[in-house]
């Protein structure tokens, strides 16, 4: 035992001497391929002890913080997590594992924009990119869910155990983060009409660094904080940590399975609750009030005050998919970056008192969809928020006459040569839940007398169950939707206004 301790010691102090190498600016990586030949993995517990100890001995934070990714650089691969605990699905280290996931699927589409970019010419419109970019950033913004169940719920337990150099580092890099994913939102909302040039400068000047940050936090999750919080909570903490998730939301994951530590009886569910809700005109229970949102003949999205998605129904009928994933998140990115601006021009005019209802209705699947936003008021005229209703009204634009008489609609049987799906408009699973959506603009290409269907092609062969691959035409592509849908692939059409179909495919 007491030579295994002093072998550590050495480790850890050869591990400071190089830590404080890289504060007096050597390079990296010639201090990474010293530690890796003195020292071969370094355990992560001990990682974080160095870095705890330099604090107390009076190296700034800030000064921590500002070489952090520098520290992450030089100790890239060198760190050992193999001795990690493994984790069950839905224990919250699993889903932040997800979400980095997720997150890491985003910085690479993302890389692979800013690639083809520099390939192009510099003269060329830049629009496509442009458009792909602020979809993916739009989607990064959504770490902001993983970052403050991490700064709310994870760092607390971690000073409790007095561990508190790792939150403290970890909490500045967060909002450098925050700080260049804002920026970047700016750069891209002004970028209408750049050129390729223009879109490469502001590349490497706000949006590289911006993705890498998100990226650089992924590895310091993975390889450092998570293991050592799953070697230090115990099961009660982690069920409190779960227990506070919900309320903030989650990061393009939504947790599919629950978990319930051994010895833990779960907390009772408030929506069981058979208390009466009283209002002006009536009451109800928790679960009345659930099977009559649900029951609604729309569906019915609750937007607070501050811009939040709070609330979706969740009825047999659904038209757009929803998921746990869309709450707590602001409502300006859960839309296509196409209809940012809208959104937000709704949001202002019921935020300033000068409309209350905007109306919109498409053609979506061959149905008749009508999507209206209504400005939510209390007594006083406040602004409570906005709730979205959208519904199927296809069938109630067919009626005619009266009907006086009880007479109970039949459902439809196919016929016995026809197949069940193509008996009736079923909706694909996909458009139920929410995927995970790469976009291609082929526009450009088809105009130019390109064809994008090995592009498709390509794209789709490596869709995971989750994913979609969407292309826009100027017309509905026929041909290539059956070649698709003949390697097995499903496939919808919307059809967004004059030479403008979206066409989307997935497992």
């Amino acid at each position: 035992m007491s030579e295994f301790l002093q072998d550590k010691k050495k480790r850890m102090e050869l591990l400071k001497h190089m830590i404080l190498q890289l504060h007096e600016g050597q390079a990296p990586e010639a201090v990474r391929t010293q530690l890796v030949k003195m020292l071969g993995q370094v355990p992560y517990e001990e990682v974080v002890e160095v870095e705890q100890q330099l604090i107390k001995e009076g190296l700034p934070t800030e000064e921590v913080l500002k070489l952090c990714d520098v520290h992450t650089e030089a100790l890239q691969g060198a760190i050992d997590t193999s001795g990690a605990k493994q984790v069950p699905p839905g224990h919250p280290v699993d889903t932040f594992q997800e979400e980095n996931k997720a997150l890491r699927r985003e910085v690479k589409q993302l890389e692979q924009i800013y690639a083809e970019l520099e390939k192009r010419a510099g003269d060329q419109a830049a629009g496509d990119a442009i458009h792909e970019l602020r979809q993916h950033f739009n989607a990064l913004m959504d770490v902001e869910k993983h970052y403050q169940r991490k700064e709310n719920l994870l760092f607390p337990f971690l000073e409790k155990h007095e561990i508190t150099g790792p939150p403290t580092v970890m909490w500045g890099k967060h909002d450098e983060a925050r700080a260049m994913l804002k920026t970047s939102i700016k750069a891209l909302e002004s970028a209408r009409g750049f050129t390729v040039e223009e879109a490469q400068g502001m590349v490497s000047r706000e949006l590289k660094p911006a993705s890498e940050a998100i990226d650089g936090m992924v590895d310091k999750e993975e390889q450092i904080l998570l293991p050592m919080c799953l070697d230090t909570l115990d099961d009660q903490e982690w069920y409190q940590v779960l227990q506070g998730s919900e309320e903030i939301g989650y990061c393009l994951y939504a947790p599919t399975q629950e978990w319930l530590p051994d010895g833990i009886e779960p907390a009772p569910e408030q929506a069981i609750d058979t208390k009466r809700i009283q209002l002006p005109t009536g009451s109800f229970s928790v679960p009345e009030l659930e099977s009559i949102l649900n029951t609604i003949p729309f569906d019915v999205t609750f937007v607070d005050a501050q811009d939040t998605v709070r609330y979706f129904s969740h009825g047999k009928e659904r038209i757009f998919g929803r998921s746990k994933a869309i709450l707590g998140r602001k409502v300006q990115f859960c839309h296509p970056p196409k209809s940012v601006d809208t959104v937000e021009r709704i949001l202002a005019d019921f935020h300033a008192g000068r409309q209350d209802h905007a109306h919109f209705w498409i053609n979506l699947n061959e149905r008749f969809i009508s999507i209206e936003y209504f400005a939510m008021r209390d007594a006083e005229g406040t602004y409570q928020g906005t709730l979205e209703v959208s519904q199927d009204l296809t069938d109630k634009r067919k009626l005619q006459g009266d009907r006086r008489l009880l007479a109970y609609d039949q459902k439809e049987e196919p016929a016995d040569d026809t197949p069940a799906a193509e008996a009736k408009d079923a909706k694909p699973q996909w458009l139920i839940d929410t995927l995970e959506v790469e976009t291609l603009d082929a526009r450009p290409e088809i105009e130019s007398g390109g064809h994008p269907l090995p592009t498709v092609m390509s794209a789709i062969a490596k869709l995971k169950p989750g994913q979609a691959f969407a292309i826009i035409t100027p017309f509905l592509p026929a041909p290539m939707i059956d070649q698709v849908k003949q390697k097995g692939f499903q496939t919808w059409t919307e059809e967004i206004g004059p030479k403008h179909f979206i066409t989307y495919f997935s497992r």
